[in-house]
């Protein structure tokens, strides 16, 4: 003995409103029958919990002791790196493009911030230019 299931077919298709607005109708049910969805996508930075602090006041970084910090320094490379420890950078001058393992988008720092990258981050770090920091690494509760 043979059972058959019916059950309708649904034609929905999606639209584009703007570029961050899509609208689904289900034309099953009529015409004007529309939900609307926006799709929120969550900046890089908190997404993947590092900490910036833009143009940063000498007195911050008198508190921090950024002065006794390594200087490290490159020109025009690519460097793939992982974090096993936070780390605390400085950007003296330059600019790095940081792309995190796996994206296709890329986070831009500049001369002025202070950066904390989290332990176990691994990202492609790209500089187009001279670039120089000062560095330090940071245990479990140092801030």
């Amino acid at each position: 003995m043979a059972s058959v299931i019916w059950s309708p077919t649904f034609h929905s298709s999606v639209i584009r409103t703007n570029k961050s607005e899509l609208k689904r109708c289900d034309h099953n049910v009529s015409r004007s029958g529309c939900i609307k969805a926006m799709r929120i996508e969550k900046p890089l930075e908190e997404l993947y919990k590092i900490r910036v602090e833009r143009k940063v006041s000498p007195e911050r970084l008198n508190e921090l002791g950024v002065s006794r910090w390594t200087t490290w320094k490159t020109g025009k490379c690519r460097l793939p790196w992982d974090w096993h420890v936070d780390q605390l950078v400085y950007i003296e001058e330059g600019e790095v493009r940081v792309v995190p393992e796996g994206s296709k988008h890329y986070m831009s720092f500049k001369a002025g911030d202070l950066v904390r990258y989290p332990k176990w981050f691994e990202a492609d770090l790209w500089f187009n230019a001279f670039y120089q920091e000062r560095y330090s690494f940071r245990a479990y509760g140092d801030d």
